[in-house]
């Protein structure tokens, strides 16, 4: 009788694993593969860049689609990635010299907390807007598979480059030449 009862304990949990892989599998599916679908949906009209909104670190909700009329660089960056903690002061000096000729950088912050990141950009000194993608809303919609990753979008707002890796500051003032308004 006990091995019989252990034996239906096993059962059950050995179907509730299977339940729970199964949804795990669902779940990693349906947001990697249809997200991707999605994603390549809004690539392929016109090259426009897909749109999306997020909050930036003061809570307001920020939306890519108002920097029409503006040459946008969307950095896809973390606090903990060398490469993207090598790009942060580059980015940061071209802001400076061409926010006022028509570009925007917007930093999104893939999947961390506004406490790890906001002590960050204040240590850095970072002038332009961050914004924070918990639930990978926009790392999806990009495709984003490593960090960093680098898109530049002219002010109508069309795709021009992506750069993915680490950028120089070379390769930030050539692309920026293609999206700068005239």
């Amino acid at each position: 009788m006990h091995e019989v009862k252990h034996a239906g304990h096993f059962l059950i949990k050995s179907l509730a694993a299977i339940i729970l892989l199964l949804g795990l599998f669902y779940t990693v599916y349906s947001n990697f593969f249809m997200s991707s679908e999605k994603a390549s949906k809004d690539h392929d009209q016109n090259n426009l860049a897909p749109d999306f909104t997020l909050q930036d670190l003061d809570g307001d909700f920020i939306r890519l689609s108002d920097f029409k009329g503006k040459a946008v660089i969307l950095n896809f960056w973390a606090t903990y990635c060398p490469p993207c903690d090598k790009e942060m002061p580059l980015l940061n000096k071209v802001y400076e010299e061409y926010k006022d000729k028509g570009l925007e950088i917007l930093a999104v912050n893939a999947g961390e907390p506004r406490i790890i990141v906001s002590p960050y950009v204040n240590e850095k000194n970072l002038r332009f807007p961050i914004l924070l993608d918990r639930t990978g809303t926009a790392v999806d919609h990009y495709d984003i598979l490593n960090i960093p990753a680098t898109y530049f979008i002219n002010e109508d707002g069309v795709l021009i480059e992506k750069f993915p890796g680490e950028l120089t500051e070379e390769k930030i003032l050539s692309s920026l030449e293609q999206i700068i308004p005239d």
